[in-house]
């Protein structure tokens, strides 16, 4: 069901969010920022608006623990370009699917990026970007990688998949609380984490499923290695595993 949002006031514009989630809203590229807001503990819920022309209305944090948010617009045509992007990968097995996930959430962050050039500071983790704007920490990671989950669910990309809460593993520990943002599949009911923070924004993310990522297993290291490849096309990427099943170790991955 979608989610019934506040009505968000944006700059001059007030836009009311109904329960379809189409507003009518203009079409040009909006971009207003909120450097004022204060820093949170967790990642925030899902914020956009999808206007009936195929734009896309949203927010994205950064700054570490979403200090600084901003509203930004995905034309129509970066809407297609993304659909035409993750066409790519069209196959039904667990492995095509989680790379048709991790291709759109790739293109997101490029497109987040291309309205706001900060986000091209952000490194992998947090060790080597301290002080430089468009930092991104696991609150941040979280949120925008939620958010665009739900976007992507409401316009029809993310089938067999459902959207969750994000999660958090290590609370009380204050130098490994660590969040991620979740979705089940739907044939299994297994929950799988969908990481963004172990690489720069615009990167493709790391998959694994949620107990592995809990237990603090590395995403790049086997069995999951193969699901988290970074090949030189989308091609490679959705043609490792054949498409009528996950391939060896995919299916029994805990």
């Amino acid at each position: 069901m979608f989610r019934l949002f506040r009505p968000a006031v944006i700059g001059f514009f007030t836009i009311l969010v109904s329960h379809t989630g189409l507003v009518d809203v203009a079409s040009s590229p909006l971009i207003f920022d909120h450097p004022q807001e204060s820093s949170v503990t967790r990642p925030l819920p899902p914020e956009y608006v999808i206007d009936p022309d195929g734009s896309v209305v949203l927010r994205i944090c950064f700054n570490w623990s979403c200090a600084r948010r901003q509203t930004i617009t995905f034309t129509p045509d970066d809407m297609a370009l993304l659909k035409r992007h993750i066409a790519l990968c069209p196959g039904t097995s667990l492995h095509d699917r989680l790379q048709h996930v991790r291709i759109a959430i790739w293109q997101m962050e490029l497109l987040a990026q291309k309205y706001q050039p900060l986000l091209a500071n952000d490194r992998a983790i947090n060790d080597f970007e301290a002080g430089l704007e468009g930092r991104m920490d696991c609150v941040d990671s979280a949120s925008n990688t939620t958010n665009y989950l739900h976007i992507l669910r409401d316009i029809g990309e993310l089938a067999g998949w459902t959207v969750a809460p994000p999660k958090v593993r290590s609370l009380l520990d204050l130098t490994a609380v660590h969040w991620t943002a979740v979705m089940i599949d739907t044939e299994s009911g297994r929950p799988w984490s969908i990481d963004s923070w172990f690489r720069p924004n615009g990167h493709l993310p790391m998959v694994m499923p949620l107990p592995s990522w809990i237990a603090k297993k590395k995403a790049w290291e086997p069995p999951f290695e193969r699901l988290n490849s970074t090949p030189h096309s989308i091609d490679e990427l959705c043609n490792t595993q054949p498409r009528d099943r996950a391939g060896p170790g995919v299916s029994s991955l805990r």
